[in-house]
């Protein structure tokens, strides 16, 4: 039989485990959008909300 402690445990640890899982997929899905931009900058592919001044 389970006990509250061993329920709460599992518990925390299940949440844990998913909020560890959702920070991971955005810092590595925001890493591939930075590299994607990067690649799109190289092939001279710029964003229409720049102006002509706005390029470094």
């Amino acid at each position: 039989m389970m006990t509250h402690t061993t329920y709460v445990l599992a518990s925390y640890g299940i949440a844990t485990v998913t909020v560890l899982a959702l920070i991971l997929w955005v810092w590595t899905d925001g890493r591939a959008r930075r590299r994607e931009l990067q690649a799109l900058e190289a092939a001279g592919i710029r964003r229409r909300s720049a102006q002509a001044g706005d390029l470094q």
